[in-house]
This record gives C-alpha cells, sequence and structure tokens, in this order.
C-alpha cells in the first residue's frame, strides 16, 4: 500500500496541506501527471491546492483498468470479498472523518454542521449501509415451475453486476455523491471510475487515497480522476468498454450524457436539477413553514438539487408570510464555514455567484420585488440570503435552476391552484407542504415529484431512495432501488426429470 496523508495539519488554514499529494487513482495505482489546474477556498477566494488535470489518455488508462478487473477478476462474483472491502472503507472514513471534513469545510465551502449530516457523516453511513444490506439482499428468485412441450421447466432469476460503471459527480455534495454512487456499485459487483467535479476535486481525490492505503479493493476495481478537460468526461460517457453512466448534476449536462451514451445504448442514472416548491396551506402553522423554508432554502448557501426555492402561500396570507421570511433571513449568519457558528457558507465560484446575482437582477427588471438580499459579500463567494414576491410562475426566477440562496414566493388562490403552479415545471425532484396532516397528504400525492417532505418531514437517509420524476433525472439513488439500478437480472429455465 502506498502510504499518503489526507491532509497535513488539518487546518482549514493550511493551503499547502490540502494541496499535498493529490493523485490520480488509475489501476491501483497513485499517480502523479505532467499538468495541473488550481482548486480555491470559496470562502476566500484564494488558491487551496492544485489537482491533476487529467487527460483523455488517463480516463482510456482507467477505463481499460476497469474493464480487466471486471472481465478478469473474481470480484463480480466474490460477496465475501466486496463485503470487506466495504467494510473497510466505512472503517477508514471513520477514522479519517476530522480530516476529511476540514478538507470538506476548505474546499467545498460547507459548514461543519453540514459535515455532520450530508456533507460528511451521512455519507459514510452509506457504506456502512451497502456493506450491511449486501449480507442479506437476495441475488436470485425462485420461480418455480411452468409446464411447456409436456415437460416441467424450473425457472429463476439471479442479479449479476452490470459491469464497468463511469460515475461523474457535481460539486455541491462531492462525498454525498461520491459515495452513494461508489458504495452501491461496489456492493453490486461493478467496477467503477469516478470522476470529480472540477471545482471539488481534492476531496475526491482523497477518497481515492483512502482506497488505495486502507482497503483490499483490487487494482482497476476503482479509479478516481480528476481534471478541467470537458473531453474527459466525454470519453467516459462513449467508451464502449463502459457499460454504465451515473450522473449528476444540471439537466442540460443530463441531456447531453444521455444523447452521447445512446450510440452504445449504456444504462444511464441521472440525477438532475430541481425547481421544487413548498405550499403552505391556510390551516398550517406558518412560524414553522417560514422557519423551514428560510432556513433550508440558505442550507449551503442554497447549492442543493431538492431544496425548495418556490414557497408557495394562500393569497390572503401572503404578506404575513414574506415578513415572517424576510425576519428569518435577517437571523442567517453568514462567513467563514470553519467558524462552528456559521449557518450559511460560500457559493463555490465568482462564475457561480454572478449566474445567480444576473437571475437575481433579470426577475427585479422583469417585474418582482427584492424584499432583501441580493448583495454580494466578498473577500470569497458569500450572496446574502434573497427574497423576492411578486414572482411571476412563468418567469425564469420562477422555472430555472439558481443553485443560490433565493427563495421565490408566489401566490395561490386555493389548493388546486396551488397544485398546478408546483407542477408547472419541467422538474420534479423534490416538494414539501406545510398543513393539516389529512389535508397537506392528499396535496403531497398530486405533485409530480420524486421526494416530498410533510410538516418538515426528513425523507433522507442511506435506506430512503432519492431521486426525480420528468427532468430532475431518470432511476434512484439510495436504498435497496439504489444498488438494484447497478444489477442486471438474468433469468434461467431447466428441464426437470
Amino acid at each position: 500500500m502506498q502510504e499518503t496523508t489526507i491532509s497535513g495539519s488539518g487546518s482549514a488554514t493550511d493551503t499547502a496541506a490540502y494541496g499535498a499529494d493529490r493523485r490520480l487513482l488509475i489501476d491501483g495505482q497513485l499517480l502523479d501527471t505532467s499538468r495541473t489546474f488550481p482548486t480555491l477556498n470559496p470562502a476566500t477566494g484564494e488558491v487551496l491546492g492544485h489537482a491533476p488535470d487529467a487527460t483523455v489518455g488517463d480516463a482510456q488508462a482507467a477505463v481499460a483498468a476497469a474493464r480487466r478487473a471486471f472481465d478478469e477478476t473474481d470480484w463480480s462474483t466474490n460477496t465475501e470479498l466486496r463485503i470487506r472491502c466495504l467494510e473497510q472503507l466505512h472503517q477508514a472514513l471513520v477514522d479519517h472523518r476530522d480530516e476529511l471534513a476540514a478538507l470538506t469545510i476548505a474546499e467545498v465551502g460547507a459548514t461543519e454542521a453540514l459535515c455532520q449530516g450530508a456533507q460528511l457523516d451521512q455519507p459514510i453511513a452509506i457504506v456502512r449501509y451497502y456493506a450491511d444490506l449486501l449480507k442479506t439482499y437476495p441475488m436470485t428468485e425462485d420461480l418455480g415451475n411452468i409446464e411447456s412441450r409436456g415437460m416441467q421447466h424450473h425457472r429463476w432469476v439471479e442479479k449479476e453486476a452490470g459491469g464497468v460503471v463511469a460515475a461523474i459527480i457535481a460539486y455541491n455534495y462531492p462525498n454525498q455523491l461520491a459515495l452513494a454512487k461508489l458504495a452501491p456499485a461496489l456492493a453490486a459487483g461493478c467496477t467503477v471510475i469516478l470522476k470529480s467535479a472540477p471545482d471539488t476535486p481534492l476531496i475526491t481525490l482523497a477518497l481515492g487515497e483512502l482506497i488505495t492505503n486502507h482497503t483490499d479493493i483490487p487494482a482497476g476495481v476503482v479509479n478516481v480522476l480528476s481534471g478541467a478537460d470537458p473531453e474527459v468526461g466525454a470519453a467516459l460517457t462513449t467508451s464502449p468498454d463502459v457499460d454504465m453512466v451515473t450522473f449528476t448534476g444540471s439537466t442540460p449536462t443530463g441531456r447531453r450524457i444521455m444523447s452521447a451514451a445512446s450510440d452504445t445504448l449504456k444504462r444511464v442514472f441521472l440525477e438532475l436539477g430541481g425547481k421544487s416548491a413548498a405550499i403552505v396551506l391556510d390551516d398550517a402553522d406558518f412560524n414553522t413553514a417560514a422557519l423551514f423554508s428560510a432556513f433550508s432554502m440558505v442550507s449551503h448557501a442554497g447549492q442543493g438539487c431538492a431544496l425548495t426555492s418556490r414557497l408557495l402561500v394562500p393569497r390572503s396570507h401572503h404578506d404575513e408570510i414574506v415578513e415572517m421570511i424576510k425576519n428569518n433571513f435577517a437571523l442567517v449568519r453568514y462567513g467563514n464555514p470553519a467558524d462552528p457558528s456559521t449557518y450559511m457558507g460560500p457559493l463555490i465560484s465568482g462564475k457561480q455567484r454572478d449566474k445567480v446575482d444576473g437571475m437575481v437582477q433579470r426577475a427585479v427588471e422583469a417585474g418582482a420585488t427584492l424584499v432583501t438580499g441580493g448583495e454580494k459579500v466578498d473577500p470569497g463567494y458569500f450572496y446574502t440570503p434573497t427574497l423576492l414576491t411578486n414572482v411571476d410562475p412563468d418567469s425564469e426566477i420562477a422555472q430555472e435552476e439558481v443553485f443560490g440562496p433565493v427563495l421565490v414566493v408566489i401566490a395561490y388562490e386555493d389548493d388546486d391552484d396551488a397544485v398546478r403552479i408546483a407542477n408547472n415545471s419541467i422538474y420534479g425532484l423534490s416538494g414539501a407542504v406545510f398543513g393539516s396532516q389529512d389535508r397537506a397528504l392528499a396535496l403531497a400525492r398530486r405533485i409530480r415529484t420524486g421526494t416530498f417532505s410533510i410538516n418538515g418531514g426528513n425523507y433522507f437517509s442511506p435506506d430512503s431512495p432519492f431521486g426525480g420524476y420528468k427532468q430532475s433525472g431518470i432511476g434512484r439513488e439510495m436504498g435497496t432501488a439504489g444498488l438494484e439500478e447497478f444489477l442486471e437480472s438474468k433469468t434461467f429455465a431447466t428441464v426437470v426429470g
């Protein structure tokens, strides 16, 4: 095993440490490259470290390694080995949790509170979940006998690994996205090429180092790439040696990946964008709804695909609820994500902040009212919690994913109108409703989304399938459904007697 350190001192201010020993993982080897690219600390805008800038040739080598590992080793059929390796990976993540948290805070701009949840601790639990699930999941199903041509035929179904998987992730929750793809793929017996987002390569490369140093995962089973060249991702999605592509990111990119994969008819799992609606019914606890809506919207500076960025309120209570949201936004403490008292960190980059600000300014020019926020804060890439009202449900700000701390409020007339507005979207990832339980549940069942929160209920957990309807994606991540995304079914029959 090649011993390296994930970080130096573990201090979020020690930028040199975070850039040390960041290498690609290809065919069991941690490799340096002749070219690198910088990654920035989004809280300061300063260079945090440098990551290897993989080439198309590196991607091809990683695919070839994954193909060999799948075709020529017993990884796909050795269940006990896979369980042991997943347990080793889980333990390595637990043992290095604090170092990983420091790196996540520095590179992703996540707060420590988020690292205690979906940024790190929950993803670590995903690995344990799939190690345990693999011990009990039925890989065979007996279908019994049928009579055909005067003979008895016994039939059964066996589950097999799907093959070589290209896993391409986004920047916003890199640990969650990487492990929610990697753990079930490995549990299923697949081999994987994991490509980091260009904005957050170091934390993903650290995962490759842990795999190399602390697990018995065979060479080629997991390969980890980072790179700024979009052709690297294209090489993965078009390679005939890749059987499946799993991607988390924007819907426009998902469309291109689906198109590219069609030439070789790859299986495609896509977890894409969202423009989810939270509906406040007139019999809801308005204080609870306003608190949930405000603080969830600014979680990780609004960089979450399932956040409820449209708030639908009864017209008769519009002004009252808007004032509550405004007051809650005023309580949000933003700044250095390494400070335990910080609730909201920065956006990932200056480019993303400019995109968010441009959408807000265009919304105001189109007639929306800026109640609060809409300001850039330096240094770093901070954007103040922003509330817009008088928003046209068909406008850009109400239809397109912002990926920033921006909440739009839309008034509705009655329950049917609220459902119509909520479903008026190309997306269908999530949603929320606040109101009396039976009425809220009945309304929730009318919304075309893959996940839904009722009165603040939390559905997000390793055993809960996550994914969307419509253009929010194809397939489900996590839970038993997440394992089955990476399995093929083979049906057998034999003559009896």
